[in-house]
Protein backbone atom coordinates (compact mmCIF):
# COMPACT_ATOMS: atom_id res chain seq x y z
CA UNK A 1 0.00 0.00 0.00
CA UNK A 2 1.29 3.35 -0.68
CA UNK A 3 1.24 5.98 2.06
CA UNK A 4 2.53 9.71 0.39
CA UNK A 5 5.60 11.35 2.56
CA UNK A 6 2.95 13.74 3.59
CA UNK A 7 0.96 11.51 5.50
CA UNK A 8 4.07 8.78 6.99
CA UNK A 9 5.30 12.64 8.10
CA UNK A 10 2.57 13.38 10.32
CA UNK A 11 1.97 9.74 11.26
CA UNK A 12 6.29 10.37 12.19
CA UNK A 13 5.48 13.45 14.23
CA UNK A 14 2.66 12.77 16.37
CA UNK A 15 4.15 9.46 17.12
CA UNK A 16 7.22 11.77 18.11
CA UNK A 17 4.84 14.54 19.80
CA UNK A 18 3.41 11.05 21.93
CA UNK A 19 7.05 10.14 22.66
CA UNK A 20 7.91 13.65 24.11
CA UNK A 21 4.70 14.31 26.04
CA UNK A 22 5.37 10.22 27.81
CA UNK A 23 8.98 11.45 28.48
CA UNK A 24 7.77 14.98 30.27
CA UNK A 25 4.79 13.13 32.43
CA UNK A 26 7.66 10.75 33.49
CA UNK A 27 10.27 13.28 34.21
CA UNK A 28 7.43 15.13 36.39
CA UNK A 29 6.43 12.01 38.09
CA UNK A 30 9.85 11.00 39.30
CA UNK A 31 11.12 14.78 40.01
CA UNK A 32 12.32 15.85 43.83
CA UNK A 33 10.15 17.48 45.94
CA UNK A 34 10.03 21.45 45.47
CA UNK A 35 12.56 23.07 47.74
CA UNK A 36 11.34 23.49 51.25
CA UNK A 37 12.60 26.95 51.82
CA UNK A 38 11.32 26.57 55.95
CA UNK A 39 13.35 24.08 56.28
CA UNK A 40 16.69 25.07 54.55
CA UNK A 41 16.08 28.81 55.74
CA UNK A 42 13.71 28.06 59.24
CA UNK A 43 12.84 30.98 61.07
CA UNK A 44 14.74 32.26 64.03
CA UNK A 45 12.19 30.82 66.41
CA UNK A 46 10.09 27.79 64.87
CA UNK A 47 7.90 25.50 63.06
CA UNK A 48 4.49 25.23 65.02
CA UNK A 49 1.78 22.62 63.87
CA UNK A 50 -1.19 23.65 65.88
CA UNK A 51 -4.41 21.34 65.88
CA UNK A 52 -7.05 23.17 67.30
CA UNK A 53 -10.94 23.84 66.42
CA UNK A 54 -11.75 26.59 64.18
CA UNK A 55 -14.55 29.33 63.17
CA UNK A 56 -15.57 31.24 60.70
CA UNK A 57 -16.74 33.91 62.94
CA UNK A 58 -14.48 34.98 65.81
CA UNK A 59 -11.65 34.02 67.59
CA UNK A 60 -11.32 30.82 69.53
CA UNK A 61 -9.19 27.31 68.94
CA UNK A 62 -6.77 28.15 66.04
CA UNK A 63 -8.31 31.48 65.32
CA UNK A 64 -7.41 32.61 68.24
CA UNK A 65 -3.47 30.80 68.86
CA UNK A 66 -2.51 31.62 65.37
CA UNK A 67 -2.02 35.18 64.34
CA UNK A 68 -0.80 35.89 67.54
CA UNK A 69 2.21 32.97 67.16
CA UNK A 70 2.99 34.54 63.72
CA UNK A 71 3.11 38.14 65.24
CA UNK A 72 5.63 37.08 67.54
CA UNK A 73 8.31 35.44 64.41
CA UNK A 74 6.74 31.74 64.04
CA UNK A 75 5.53 29.95 61.16
CA UNK A 76 2.29 27.58 61.95
CA UNK A 77 0.51 25.31 60.33
CA UNK A 78 -2.93 24.74 61.67
CA UNK A 79 -5.06 21.43 61.50
CA UNK A 80 -8.81 21.87 62.34
CA UNK A 81 -10.10 19.64 64.72
CA UNK A 82 -13.66 21.03 64.16
CA UNK A 83 -14.46 23.93 61.44
CA UNK A 84 -17.77 25.33 63.14
CA UNK A 85 -19.56 28.52 61.79
CA UNK A 86 -19.32 30.50 65.13
CA UNK A 87 -18.33 29.10 68.47
CA UNK A 88 -21.35 27.02 70.59
CA UNK A 89 -21.87 29.78 72.93
CA UNK A 90 -24.12 31.10 70.12
CA UNK A 91 -27.65 30.16 69.93
CA UNK A 92 -27.13 28.05 67.16
CA UNK A 93 -23.60 27.03 65.30
CA UNK A 94 -23.63 24.63 61.98
CA UNK A 95 -19.87 22.92 60.74
CA UNK A 96 -17.75 19.51 60.65
CA UNK A 97 -15.97 17.70 62.82
CA UNK A 98 -12.51 16.00 61.82
CA UNK A 99 -12.14 12.40 62.81
CA UNK A 100 -9.21 10.49 64.03
CA UNK A 101 -8.71 8.94 60.34
CA UNK A 102 -9.21 12.14 58.94
CA UNK A 103 -6.45 14.02 60.66
CA UNK A 104 -3.77 11.15 60.35
CA UNK A 105 -4.84 11.36 56.24
CA UNK A 106 -3.17 14.96 56.84
CA UNK A 107 -0.07 13.60 58.37
CA UNK A 108 0.22 11.28 56.05
CA UNK A 109 -0.13 13.67 53.23
CA UNK A 110 2.90 15.62 55.08
CA UNK A 111 4.73 12.81 55.27
CA UNK A 112 4.83 11.78 51.80
CA UNK A 113 6.00 15.01 50.78
CA UNK A 114 9.29 15.48 53.78
CA UNK A 115 6.70 17.78 55.50
CA UNK A 116 7.31 16.73 58.76
CA UNK A 117 9.88 19.01 60.40
CA UNK A 118 8.19 20.51 63.30
CA UNK A 119 9.95 22.31 66.66
CA UNK A 120 6.31 22.53 68.59
CA UNK A 121 2.93 20.78 68.12
CA UNK A 122 0.18 22.58 70.19
CA UNK A 123 -2.85 21.13 70.59
CA UNK A 124 -5.78 22.54 72.31
CA UNK A 125 -9.77 21.36 72.86
CA UNK A 126 -9.98 18.29 71.54
CA UNK A 127 -13.72 15.98 71.78
CA UNK A 128 -13.46 12.46 71.59
CA UNK A 129 -11.02 9.58 72.89
CA UNK A 130 -10.40 8.30 69.06
CA UNK A 131 -9.52 11.81 68.33
CA UNK A 132 -6.96 11.75 71.20
CA UNK A 133 -5.48 8.92 70.45
CA UNK A 134 -4.60 9.88 67.07
CA UNK A 135 -3.37 13.08 68.53
CA UNK A 136 -0.58 10.63 70.41
CA UNK A 137 -0.09 8.86 67.34
CA UNK A 138 0.96 12.54 65.95
CA UNK A 139 3.57 13.31 68.67
CA UNK A 140 5.01 9.81 67.80
CA UNK A 141 5.62 10.52 64.33
CA UNK A 142 6.48 13.78 64.55
CA UNK A 143 9.15 13.44 67.40
CA UNK A 144 10.36 10.33 64.93
CA UNK A 145 11.43 13.47 62.57
CA UNK A 146 12.75 15.62 65.00
CA UNK A 147 13.57 14.29 68.78
CA UNK A 148 13.40 17.46 70.35
CA UNK A 149 9.99 18.81 69.47
CA UNK A 150 8.61 20.20 72.06
CA UNK A 151 4.80 19.57 72.49
CA UNK A 152 3.24 22.11 74.40
CA UNK A 153 -0.58 20.90 75.44
CA UNK A 154 -3.99 22.64 76.71
CA UNK A 155 -5.76 19.93 78.52
CA UNK A 156 -9.22 21.41 77.95
CA UNK A 157 -11.81 19.64 79.68
CA UNK A 158 -13.59 21.85 81.61
CA UNK A 159 -13.90 24.71 84.36
CA UNK A 160 -15.76 25.95 87.30
CA UNK A 161 -16.46 22.09 88.39
CA UNK A 162 -17.74 21.12 85.49
CA UNK A 163 -16.51 18.79 82.75
CA UNK A 164 -17.31 19.83 79.28
CA UNK A 165 -15.69 16.72 77.33
CA UNK A 166 -16.78 12.83 78.08
CA UNK A 167 -15.55 11.67 80.95
CA UNK A 168 -13.59 8.87 79.43
CA UNK A 169 -10.89 11.85 78.37
CA UNK A 170 -9.99 13.05 81.70
CA UNK A 171 -7.98 9.29 82.28
CA UNK A 172 -6.36 9.25 78.72
CA UNK A 173 -4.95 12.76 79.36
CA UNK A 174 -3.99 11.86 82.88
CA UNK A 175 -2.15 8.51 81.67
CA UNK A 176 -1.48 8.82 77.97
CA UNK A 177 -1.21 12.55 77.51
CA UNK A 178 0.67 14.18 79.94
CA UNK A 179 3.68 11.86 80.22
CA UNK A 180 4.71 13.06 76.59
CA UNK A 181 3.88 16.66 77.43
CA UNK A 182 6.42 19.40 77.14
CA UNK A 183 4.39 22.13 78.52
CA UNK A 184 1.01 21.53 80.20
CA UNK A 185 -1.14 24.60 80.72
CA UNK A 186 -4.23 23.82 82.51
CA UNK A 187 -7.20 25.92 84.48
CA UNK A 188 -7.62 25.26 88.07
CA UNK A 189 -10.48 22.42 87.83
CA UNK A 190 -8.23 20.79 85.01
CA UNK A 191 -5.14 20.55 87.12
CA UNK A 192 -7.63 18.77 90.10
CA UNK A 193 -8.93 16.33 87.49
CA UNK A 194 -5.28 15.86 86.51
CA UNK A 195 -3.83 14.98 89.97
CA UNK A 196 -6.69 14.05 91.31
CA UNK A 197 -6.27 16.63 94.17
CA UNK A 198 -8.47 19.63 95.40
CA UNK A 199 -6.64 22.65 94.74
CA UNK A 200 -7.89 25.13 97.37
CA UNK A 201 -4.49 27.11 98.50
CA UNK A 202 -1.75 28.44 96.74
CA UNK A 203 0.06 25.35 98.26
CA UNK A 204 -2.35 23.42 96.90
CA UNK A 205 -1.40 24.55 93.67
CA UNK A 206 2.43 24.61 93.81
CA UNK A 207 2.03 20.66 94.68
CA UNK A 208 -0.42 19.98 91.95
CA UNK A 209 2.36 21.05 89.94
CA UNK A 210 4.94 19.12 91.61
CA UNK A 211 3.06 15.93 90.84
CA UNK A 212 2.88 16.68 86.88
CA UNK A 213 6.61 16.92 86.58
CA UNK A 214 6.85 13.64 88.04
CA UNK A 215 3.91 13.01 85.19
CA UNK A 216 5.91 14.25 82.62
CA UNK A 217 6.40 17.66 81.68
CA UNK A 218 9.24 20.02 82.65
CA UNK A 219 7.21 23.35 82.52
CA UNK A 220 2.94 23.38 84.43
CA UNK A 221 1.45 26.58 84.21
CA UNK A 222 -1.72 26.71 86.05
CA UNK A 223 -3.29 29.79 84.20
CA UNK A 224 -5.97 30.33 86.61
CA UNK A 225 -6.68 29.59 89.96
CA UNK A 226 -9.24 31.52 92.28
CA UNK A 227 -8.07 31.93 95.91
CA UNK A 228 -10.17 32.84 98.21
CA UNK A 229 -11.42 35.83 95.31
CA UNK A 230 -8.06 36.45 93.88
CA UNK A 231 -6.97 34.97 90.53
CA UNK A 232 -3.23 33.96 90.03
CA UNK A 233 -1.63 32.24 87.67
CA UNK A 234 1.47 29.80 89.52
CA UNK A 235 4.20 28.40 86.77
CA UNK A 236 6.37 25.65 87.68
CA UNK A 237 9.70 24.70 86.07
CA UNK A 238 11.57 21.31 86.62
CA UNK A 239 14.96 22.45 84.57
CA UNK A 240 16.17 18.74 85.57
CA UNK A 241 14.85 15.45 86.45
CA UNK A 242 14.96 14.97 90.43
CA UNK A 243 15.15 18.87 90.64
CA UNK A 244 13.09 20.96 92.47
CA UNK A 245 11.24 23.38 90.47
CA UNK A 246 11.45 27.03 90.68
CA UNK A 247 7.53 27.92 91.06
CA UNK A 248 6.16 31.50 90.83
CA UNK A 249 2.94 33.16 90.87
CA UNK A 250 1.13 36.25 88.89
CA UNK A 251 -2.01 38.02 90.11
CA UNK A 252 -4.46 38.83 87.76
CA UNK A 253 -6.60 41.50 88.47
CA UNK A 254 -9.99 40.31 87.68
CA UNK A 255 -12.03 41.64 84.94
CA UNK A 256 -15.65 42.31 84.65
CA UNK A 257 -16.80 40.03 81.80
CA UNK A 258 -16.62 36.69 80.63
CA UNK A 259 -14.16 36.45 77.20
CA UNK A 260 -14.51 33.51 75.15
CA UNK A 261 -10.71 32.55 73.28
CA UNK A 262 -8.66 33.71 76.12
CA UNK A 263 -7.49 29.79 76.97
CA UNK A 264 -5.99 29.44 73.64
CA UNK A 265 -4.38 32.72 73.10
CA UNK A 266 -2.75 32.24 76.44
CA UNK A 267 -1.24 28.90 76.02
CA UNK A 268 0.11 30.37 72.22
CA UNK A 269 1.86 32.83 73.41
CA UNK A 270 3.13 30.83 76.58
CA UNK A 271 4.46 28.30 73.68
CA UNK A 272 5.56 31.45 71.63
CA UNK A 273 7.59 33.27 74.86
CA UNK A 274 8.69 30.31 76.48
CA UNK A 275 10.50 28.79 73.46
CA UNK A 276 12.50 33.16 73.45
CA UNK A 277 13.05 32.37 77.13
CA UNK A 278 13.81 28.96 77.32
CA UNK A 279 15.08 29.16 81.06
CA UNK A 280 12.65 32.03 82.11
CA UNK A 281 9.30 30.51 82.44
CA UNK A 282 8.79 33.59 84.82
CA UNK A 283 9.34 36.01 82.35
CA UNK A 284 7.45 34.20 79.80
CA UNK A 285 4.55 34.22 81.71
CA UNK A 286 4.59 37.93 83.10
CA UNK A 287 4.67 38.93 78.90
CA UNK A 288 1.90 36.37 77.91
CA UNK A 289 -0.25 37.46 81.22
CA UNK A 290 0.30 41.16 80.05
CA UNK A 291 -0.51 41.09 76.57
CA UNK A 292 -3.64 39.20 77.33
CA UNK A 293 -4.71 41.63 79.80
CA UNK A 294 -4.06 44.58 77.76
CA UNK A 295 -6.17 42.87 75.00
CA UNK A 296 -8.96 41.96 77.29
CA UNK A 297 -9.04 45.22 78.73
CA UNK A 298 -8.70 47.27 74.90
CA UNK A 299 -11.76 44.52 74.16
CA UNK A 300 -14.18 46.06 77.02
CA UNK A 301 -13.51 49.68 76.29
CA UNK A 302 -14.48 48.67 73.11
CA UNK A 303 -17.63 46.74 73.83
CA UNK A 304 -18.75 49.47 76.05
CA UNK A 305 -18.09 51.89 73.76
CA UNK A 306 -20.17 50.57 71.22
CA UNK A 307 -23.03 50.51 74.22
CA UNK A 308 -22.92 46.60 75.19
CA UNK A 309 -24.11 45.41 78.28
CA UNK A 310 -20.39 43.55 79.20
CA UNK A 311 -21.98 40.98 81.42
CA UNK A 312 -25.03 39.75 79.55
CA UNK A 313 -23.05 37.42 77.03
CA UNK A 314 -19.46 36.35 76.15
CA UNK A 315 -17.41 38.65 74.30
CA UNK A 316 -15.32 38.31 71.27
CA UNK A 317 -11.70 39.08 71.94
CA UNK A 318 -10.06 42.13 70.12
CA UNK A 319 -7.37 40.21 68.45
CA UNK A 320 -6.77 42.16 65.35
CA UNK A 321 -6.88 45.61 67.60
CA UNK A 322 -4.07 44.41 69.70
CA UNK A 323 -1.35 43.40 67.48
CA UNK A 324 1.05 45.62 69.35
CA UNK A 325 0.04 44.76 72.54
CA UNK A 326 0.64 41.02 71.46
CA UNK A 327 4.13 41.80 70.04
CA UNK A 328 5.75 44.77 72.21
CA UNK A 329 3.90 43.57 75.66
CA UNK A 330 4.02 46.83 78.40
CA UNK A 331 4.63 44.13 81.42
CA UNK A 332 2.28 45.21 84.26
CA UNK A 333 1.97 42.19 85.79
CA UNK A 334 4.96 40.60 87.54
CA UNK A 335 6.22 36.96 88.49
CA UNK A 336 6.75 36.86 92.52
CA UNK A 337 9.02 33.34 92.94
CA UNK A 338 8.07 30.97 95.73
CA UNK A 339 11.25 30.29 98.22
Amino acid sequence: MFVSPLIARIGFNSIRSLSNFRYRCSKLLHMAHPPILALALPSDTGRVLSIQSHTVQGYVGNKSAVFPLQLLGYDVDPINSVQFSNHTGYPTFKGQVLNGEQLWDLIEGLEANDLLYYTHLLTGYIGSVSFLNTVLKVVDKLRSVNPKLTYVCDPVMGDEGKLYVPPELVAVYREKVVPVASMLTPNQFEAEQLTGSSITSEKDGQEACIILHAAGPSKVVITSINIDGTLLLIGSHQKEKGQSPEQFKIVIPKIPAYFTGTGDLMTALLLGWSNKYPNHLDKAAELAVSSVQALLLRTLADYQKAGYDCQSSSLEIRLIQSQEDIRNPEVKYRAKRYI
